[in-house]
Order: structure tokens, then C-alpha cells, then sequence
């Protein structure tokens, strides 16, 4: 089955329209590369700032490593063709500060290189996450010390009013109904509700310790659909608001996102500003990549054999 894939994904490679200016090296599946408007992979720090990452999508925003710069990038590649990965840790869990390691970056007046994500109709998130440490991570806002986070800090893309918290898109775990879950969640308005997917199955089944997972999740602003996937397969889970928060019922139509530039891109952790710690990440990432399109389920399942292969 394996094979007759590969097989197929060269088919088509050859048939693709050309790749982005910024070559990807071959580890995007091409149907993707068009709508792949930030992508990286940690093998590519920027020419004179090692505490800065190349994009390698489209868009060309330049990601920063937050706290603890050129050492984050690790040798420990999520597949073959990977050398490395991104570290992401709490240092001090005691101490009220913000010196989590984590990534992302942050605008007050938006990032315009992001604009693929103003008024966009769709969205996709997905890449590689290894837990590594305890997760979710002590709270470091709290006097308690066995008061841990609510949530694990994936990746996201943030709202054009983000406080840095606040996301259009975002992977991630949080607490539904008093039990953590993975979940794709989302806000179609900048300030307006938001809508999650929660899979059904234990997270930690999801992410074991030490094993690197291939996730991704998919937004469609239009439908109010909401797809997450585990190693290429998509997972069975609900919607966890009822009712229609994203006010997608009546005119006009097709339904679309805020029309701002998103405020930036967080990854392991909330406040990419870096103004203070929350739902830190005790994990490694690779090849995160951001598309302002739902990739299809054939898509997702091919990328990741694309990269295992």
C-alpha cells in the first residue's frame, strides 16, 4: 500500500505546477506548495540572526525562536530526511515570568506577510510534535505549585485584535469538559466567538511520550467544518459549542474570516510577544506548515508518507 502511494505522489509530482521561490526540498507533497503561505522546518536559521527561522512558504516571515534562540534547534529530526527540530520547554515552573522557550511572532498593527489569512475562507495547520517532557506544565501564574496549565501550546495563527492568545486558527490541547483533548479550534470574527473540535480519544494515546506524531487540522470558515488527523487518518471527535458561534447563518455568502492581517503565529506556548507564560509546550516540533486552504484528506495521508518515505 506503502509503495503503490509513493508511487503515485511521484505521478503527482510531475504533473505539479512549479514550487514556490522558496524551494522546499521536496518534503511538501506539490499539490500543496501553491497554498503554502508559511512553512518551517528548523534547518534554516536566517543569514546572520540564528535566533530568527527561515519561512520556506510563500510568504517569507521570518519566525523568531523566543527565549532560547539558535539552541532550540536540536539533532533530532521528526523523519528521514529532517537533521533537526525544535525544542520547546517552561525553564523555571516556580517563577512568574516569561522565559518559556517557544516561537512565533507578534505585531500590534498585524503582519501583512500573513494577509493570506485576511478574509480567508480556509485554513490548514499540521506537522511533526514529540512530547519530551511533563505535560500539561506546571502553572507558573499560580501560588499553587501543583496547579498546572489548562492547556498545551501547539500552533496557531493569531486574530487581527489578538491579545496574543486569541487565534483565527489553532492545534492544540485543552480542557473540554474537565478532561484535555486535542483539538483543532477556531474564530471566524476577530472578537467573536470561537468553535473547537475535540477528538474523542485520550490525548496521551494521541501523543505518547517520546514518539514523534504527525497532526494536522483543517478549517473550513465557510462550512463551519473541522478536521483533525493523526499520522494521515482522521480522528473521530465532536463539536463542542452548540449553536452557530461563528455566525454563519444568512447573507452574505461565502462566509470568510475577519478581513485584518492576523496579529502573528504562536507556536508552543501563548503571548508569542513574549509578555508572559501560558499553556507552555514540553515538546519538540518539525516542518510546521500554514495554508490558507483546507488540504483534502487524501493530501494530509499522502504529506505524511511524502516525508515517511
Amino acid at each position: 500500500m506503502r509503495r503503490l502511494l509513493v508511487l503515485g505522489l511521484v505521478a503527482v509530482f510531475s504533473v505539479s505546477l512549479a514550487a514556490p521561490a522558496q524551494a522546499t526540498f521536496g518534503t511538501v507533497l506539490p499539490t500543496l506548495t501553491r497554498n503554502l503561505v508559511s512553512y518551517y522546518d528548523f534547518e534554516h536559521p536566517v543569514r546572520g540572526n540564528k535566533s530568527l527561522e527561515q519561512d520556506r512558504g510563500r510568504s517569507g516571515t521570518a519566525l523568531s525562536l523566543i527565549n532560547g534562540g539558535a539552541d532550540m534547534r536540536v539533532r533530532d529530526g521528526a523523519f528521514r530526511r529532517s537533521r533537526n527540530s525544535l525544542q520547546l520547554k517552561q525553564i523555571n515552573p516556580t517563577v512568574a515570568g516569561n522565559d518559556d522557550w517557544k516561537a512565533g511572532l507578534y505585531s500590534e498593527t498585524g503582519v501583512p506577510s500573513l494577509k493570506a489569512f485576511n478574509g480567508a475562507r480556509q485554513a490548514s495547520i499540521m506537522g511533526w510534535v514529540k512530547m519530551t517532557g511533563q505535560n500539561p506544565a506546571p502553572n507558573s501564574n499560580s501560588a499553587n505549585p501543583s496547579d498546572l496549565y489548562g492547556a498545551i501550546g501547539l500552533a496557531g495563527v493569531l486574530t487581527g485584535d489578538s491579545n496574543g492568545h486569541a487565534v483565527r486558527a489553532l492545534l492544540e490541547l485543552i480542557q473540554v469538559n474537565g478532561e484535555l483533548k486535542l483539538v483543532a479550534l477556531a474564530r471566524r470574527i476577530d472578537g467573536g466567538d470561537s468553535q473547537t473540535f475535540a477528538a474523542t480519544e485520550d490525548w496521551q494515546k494521541l501523543l505518547p511520550q517520546n514518539e514523534w506524531v504527525f497532526l494536522a487540522a483543517t478549517f473550513d470558515f465557510d462550512t463551519g467544518a473541522m478536521v483533525l488527523y493523526r499520522n494521515g487518518k482522521p480522528l473521530a471527535g465532536k463539536y463542542v459549542v452548540a449553536g452557530d458561534p461563528w455566525k454563519l447563518e444568512g447573507e452574505p455568502e461565502p462566509d470568510v474570516a475577519s478581513a485584518t492581517d492576523p496579529r502573528g503565529l504562536k507556536i508552543g506556548g501563548s503571548y508569542p510577544q513574549n509578555s508572559r507564560e501560558g499553556n507552555a509546550c514540553n515538546c519538540r516540533m518539525d516542518s510546521l506548515m500554514f495554508l490558507d486552504r483546507v488540504a483534502k484528506p487524501w493530501e494530509v495521508a499522502a504529506q505524511y508518507y511524502w516525508m515517511k518515505s
